[in-house]
């Protein structure tokens, strides 16, 4: 790692200055916590109301954690399926253009080459996705999808503006 990316990746709440590198950012203070995003957005959206300089303002979400959800049971149908929808797409994709390049007739051979695309693609992909739930051998027999959630959200203002943040928000000008 070089020295200009070391010192960049130790400063997180830097931006990149137009010469490439770590310009400091102000001091953030918070002058508002929220259980939820949409009431953050809210606080935000009132201080542009108010004609509030909000390029100084940032919207952090706190105490993060990782939730799998579980969507369903994965057999060997589902994973021939979950291989076979994206291969099928990224093969008519491809055969479309590579049907493009020829010159005599592109739009039969382009819609030809893409539907061959999609056939083999999803034949590929489906063998892919039983293979492969196959080698798991029951060690993951299930589908699930992956977020991050914030437990609380802070909206912070750099640290010039934030007493002006306070007060509008007070309804004091």
């Amino acid at each position: 790692m070089t020295e200009q990316a070391r010192s960049f990746a130790q400063t997180p709440d830097d931006t990149v200055s137009p010469t490439g590198r770590p310009a400091a950012r102000p001091a953030r203070r918070a002058i508002s916590s929220h259980d939820s995003y949409a009431e953050a957005e809210r606080t935000v959206d009132r201080l542009a109301d108010m004609d509030f300089p909000v390029e100084h303002v940032a919207i952090i979400g706190r105490d993060l954690a990782t939730v799998e959800q579980v969507t369903g049971k994965l057999d060997y149908p589902r994973a021939a399926w979950r291989g076979a929808v994206p291969a099928a797409a990224t093969g008519a994709l491809i055969g479309w253009v590579f049907g493009l390049f020829h010159w005599l007739d592109p739009l039969v051979a382009s819609v030809l080459l893409a539907l061959y695309g999609l056939v083999f693609g999803a034949v590929l992909g489906a063998i892919v996705g039983v293979l492969g739930h196959a080698l798991q051998h029951g060690r993951r027999d299930f589908s699930s999808v992956v977020m991050t959630e914030a437990q609380r959200f802070e909206v912070v203002v750099d640290e010039p503006f934030a007493d002006q943040a306070i007060r509008l928000l007070e309804g004091r000008n």
